[in-house]
């Protein structure tokens, strides 16, 4: 994962987003996606490196979100690019849960 911060900070509840959702958030000035995939919580960069569109208005299939632009998609786990027209992968960041609030760094 992609270090950003040195602290983590509170940036929601883990009732705030229902399994399979994404919800954005922000972190010290940058639009984080949040995603809920099964029992974890994974954030990452909310803008996709293609061309900048808003990920977490695309559609969370598994563990991959997809921009809703042109359909590039992201393996929220890894920050990878899956598949065209991205080939450049996003940045990720480390996210802790404790007693049902979420952290991200």
């Amino acid at each position: 994962m992609t270090e950003h911060a040195t602290e983590y900070a509170k940036i929601a509840e883990t009732k705030d987003i229902p399994d399979g959702e994404v919800k954005v958030y922000d972190l010290n000035g940058a639009a984080i996606a949040l995603c809920h995939v099964g029992d974890k919580f994974y954030a990452v960069q909310d803008l996709c490196t293609h061309d900048g569109g808003p990920l977490g208005e695309g559609e969370l299939v598994g563990s991959q979100i997809e921009c809703p632009r042109h359909g590039a998609r992201f393996d929220v786990k890894t920050g990878k690019a899956m598949c065209l027209p991205a080939v450049i992968d996003i940045p990720t960041y480390e996210v802790e849960v404790r007693g049902g609030e979420i952290f991200v760094k």
